[in-house]
């Protein structure tokens, strides 16, 4: 529930409005509150625990594609390298659902905002979403939705972050 600095209450308000922001209503928005797979990244949830609650909500959902983090997390935040070993070894593939993986980059690369299309172009991926401007000014407004997680260095990925530019992806 990102209930790290005990803000999961208000967290969770942020995940709304900002899942509301890209025009994903409340009612698609599940938030999976357990008291064994705590928000902390010095923290690696239980594998095994989460690839069961993944499953579980692939299957209540219906759903055939997850986007997910890949093996380096993107930040390296323990908890987003849990949820990739989870839908690793979890049977996806059984369900009929497909899943794509983030591509994590290099910090230089991570911060040459619209640059790095060039570099994404030249490399093998699955899928390579390029944003409009547009999209990209939608995505920050969602960003913005969460406040209680705007430190400086996330103001810094709001200015110069390829993510919201461009993401490549791969499949699992």
């Amino acid at each position: 529930s990102g209930n790290y600095y005990n803000q999961g209450e208000i967290r969770k308000k942020e995940l709304e409005q900002s899942c509301c922001v890209l025009g994903i209503p409340a009612s698609d928005v599940t938030v999976i509150d357990h008291r064994d797979l705590p928000d902390d990244p010095a923290v690696e949830w239980d594998t095994e625990l989460l690839a069961t609650l993944i499953l579980k909500h692939i299957e209540a959902k219906n759903i055939n594609l997850v986007v997910t983090f890949d093996a380096g997390g993107v930040s390296g935040h323990a908890n987003h390298i849990s949820v990739y070993s989870a839908v690793s070894i979890s049977p996806l593939s059984l369900t009929g659902c497909r899943v794509l993986v983030l591509e994590s980059v290099n910090l230089c690369r991570k911060y040459i905002s619209f640059l790095d299309v060039l570099i994404s172009c030249l490399l093998p991926s699955d899928a390579l979403f390029i944003l409009t401007e547009e999209e990209t000014e939608q995505a920050k407004r969602a960003m913005r939705c969460h406040h209680s997680q705007l430190l400086w260095f996330r103001r810094l990925y709001l200015l110069l972050s390829r993510y919201l530019v461009v993401n490549s992806l791969r499949l699992l």
